[in-house]
């Protein structure tokens, strides 16, 4: 388990080190996307409000001493400063760390910052490096720009939603809010396209992200067949559109994907299968012959694949080449020998919950790798590390703002 830092601040060996943003960002895209930035070394300061915080520490159960496990998730590595902006004194405070910002992050509603004069034109006249980036439902152009929006009907208005689930069946959302954090990667993409072009222009800029262009950008394909032929993509449960077979399949006590992408995947799964006949069959030989009669193929699949067990299957296919895999529970994905490997879980030292286990970075880098440093915040728990460290008050001044209500200071 990693030992809690001595001071708080951003990592002094990953690639981002240095780096200094202003978080502005509550539920998932923005907080998705500064975690990413604050996982490669950026000093991330969390501006929350000074008595409900993010939104997402109420969102539970489960909550560990008090702390939402959603929060949790998306938080680590950051600072949290509990700061009432709309206040006199804690607009000042906030104008002092925009003053010492790189980046700044927010994710309101177009027009909401804008009209307190916190808008990227407003900010850019001043700190003219300022990079500012925007996450929203719509974007800031455009007919609906003023809407909100939310992952599960950005996955419905985007197209995703029609294309998931069975084809007898209701249209079904992701199990994961995969708006927001698509929506959280590009922000992160978008912030570090705009440190490279500042590098060589000297300015900053306005990155411009929106959940309903981050869904509509996973169509990919989906989208590629609806150019081509003018028809929308309808649901097909697991079955892949031009890929067979590709599917789910139940075998004697389980589920298993099978993904056979070419012709030599087919052939050496009919081997493993034992379907000799399949093998030879004309309408089989080539993926667009499989295609064109999955109804035919199906069931001679899931035949085969029913007479042992998963992990037979996954033993004798991986053996020979086969890509496939066992569906598996959240826990035992988790808990795999190859996600241990990769260090896709770690623990962090939480100062009220003690060892708390929190997703590893996907990202691995040779030379400036990133890490996982601080646990996720409790609400305002830097306040006077940041206001004394960063903006020199002293205890007396820092009490007199707290008085007003326009801070949160965490006591001991």
């Amino acid at each position: 388990m990693k030992k809690p830092p001595d001071v708080f601040s951003g990592g002094t060996s990953g690639p981002l080190a240095g780096l200094t943003i202003l978080d502005l960002t509550r539920v998932l895209s923005g907080p998705y996307c500064t975690m990413l930035a604050a996982d490669m070394g950026a000093r991330v300061i969390k501006i929350e409000h000074p008595t409900r915080g993010d939104d997402t520490r109420a969102w539970g159960p489960p909550f560990l001493q008090g702390e939402s496990a959603y929060y949790l998730s998306i938080n680590r590595n950051k600072e949290s400063v509990a700061l009432d902006y709309t206040t006199p004194d804690g607009r000042a405070v906030l104008d002092a760390l925009i003053a010492k910002a790189d980046v700044i992050v927010e994710n309101f509603r177009p027009g909401t910052l804008e009209a307190r004069g916190l808008g990227y034109a407003t900010l850019a006249e001043e700190y003219p490096r300022l990079i500012y980036v925007s996450i929203s439902g719509f974007g800031h152009t455009g007919p609906r720009k003023s809407e909100a929006g939310y992952d599960a009907m950005m996955q419905a208005e985007g197209g995703l939603m029609s294309i998931t689930g069975t084809p007898d069946g209701s249209p079904v959302r992701l199990g994961v809010a995969v708006a927001d954090i698509t929506a959280g990667m590009f922000a992160f993409q978008g912030l570090l396209l705009a440190l490279i072009a500042r590098g060589t222009t000297g300015r900053g800029q306005h990155v411009d992200i929106a959940l309903l262009d981050a869904v509509t950008s996973l169509l990919t394909y989906q989208a590629g067949r609806y150019f081509a032929t003018g028809e929308s993509p309808v649901r097909l449960g697991n079955r892949h559109a031009t890929i067979v077979p590709y599917n789910t399949f139940d075998t004697a006590d389980g589920v298993l994907v099978l993904a056979v992408g070419n012709d030599d995947q087919f052939q050496r799964f009919c081997r493993v299968a034992e379907l000799t006949e399949v093998a030879i069959d004309a309408r089989f030989l080539t993926n667009a012959g499989r295609v064109q009669h999955h109804d035919a193929l199906q069931p001679l699949v899931a035949a085969a694949l029913r007479t042992r067990s998963a992990a037979d299957w996954v033993s004798r296919l991986n053996d020979s080449g086969v890509p496939c895999g066992a569906v598996r529970s959240i826990g035992e994905a988790l808990t795999d020998p190859q996600t241990i490997a990769r260090a896709m879980v770690e623990t962090v030292a939480h100062p009220t919950i003690g060892p708390l286990p929190v997703l590893g970075m996907p990202v691995k880098l040779s030379e400036t790798p990133g890490a996982v440093r601080l646990a996720p915040p409790r609400l305002g728990e830097h306040t006077r590390h940041v206001l004394q460290e960063d903006l020199g008050l002293d205890d007396a001044r820092i009490e007199a703002i707290a008085a007003t209500g326009a801070i949160r200071v965490l006591r001991p």
